[in-house]
């Protein structure tokens, strides 16, 4: 058993330079490899994640900005929708201002037409009393005339 612990007394004697290599090339590693590694990879994790939320951030505002401009749309076409409606209307009132002037010109007419027709009624009642007057006068005169005999009639 002292044989053994001898040797194994040697054997960890001769790893200790080994030993010691490895902690310095673990030091040397930590420091030139790792650690700048390491932050390399974290700058990098951060510039992704950071690329990311740009992009979500500027597809928040791609969004924001196409629903502004849907609201736009639908506020132009409300608007153009509402001038349309009040154009109508304007022409309705127009048409039915015209509508209206139309009637009360053609009451007018109708009004001063049957004036004239009963103007013309009156005169031509009158012109039939005259005449009818006239006519009763000559009849009576015709048949109060005392008849003549043929003989008058052809020498005369």
């Amino acid at each position: 058993m002292e044989e053994t612990l001898r040797q194994l007394g040697e054997l960890l004697l001769g790893s200790v330079p080994t030993i010691i290599l490895l902690a310095v090339l673990f030091v040397f590693y930590t420091y030139l490899v790792h650690r700048p590694l390491t932050a390399v990879l974290a700058e990098r994790r951060s510039l992704t994640q950071g690329a990311m939320e740009k992009a979500r951030a500027d597809i928040a505002a791609a969004e924001a900005r196409t629903a502004d401009y849907e609201q736009k749309l639908r506020e132009a076409r409300q608007k153009i929708f509402k001038k349309q409606e009040a154009q109508r209307q304007q022409a309705n009132q127009t048409r039915a201002h015209a509508v209206h002037q139309a009637r009360t010109r053609a009451q007018e007419q109708v009004k001063h037409a049957r004036a004239g027709i009963e103007e013309d009624k009156t005169q031509a009642m009158a012109k039939l009393q005259s005449e009818a007057g006239r006519l009763a006068t000559e009849i009576v005169r015709t048949v109060m005339r005392p008849m003549r005999s043929p003989s008058q009639v052809g020498g005369q």
